[in-house]
């Protein structure tokens, strides 16, 4: 604990967006990541922080994976990149409704 909580009067939490899967949320349910992060700080419990980031590493990728959503990202481009690129070559049309092509509707 710091003797002077710059955060704290500063107004400005940093370490909120790694804890905010355990708070209180809405309508009594868990939160989405909220198992990974369990796993994670259930991993690192009691083993102090060197030994916890070497052998909870693969927890902790779970969890920001949730989070953030990287890989998903990463993914996702790649497909819309081959996409594009058989589009080009001709090997693939998308669909009308794909184009903004689509029958009006009444």
């Amino acid at each position: 604990m710091p003797f002077w909580g710059l955060q704290k009067q500063l107004g400005i939490d940093v370490d909120t967006f790694l804890l905010r899967q355990s708070m209180p949320q809405p309508h009594g349910q868990a939160a989405v990541c909220h198992a990974f992060e369990r796993e994670w700080v259930e991993c690192g419990h009691g083993l102090g922080q060197t030994r916890a980031r070497r052998e909870c590493q693969l927890e902790y990728e779970d969890f920001m994976e949730c989070m953030k959503r990287t890989k998903l990202t990463q993914r996702l481009r790649t497909i819309l990149e081959q996409r594009d690129r058989m589009i080009k070559q001709g090997k693939y049309t998308p669909p009308e409704h794909h184009m903004g092509k689509e029958e009006p509707r009444p």
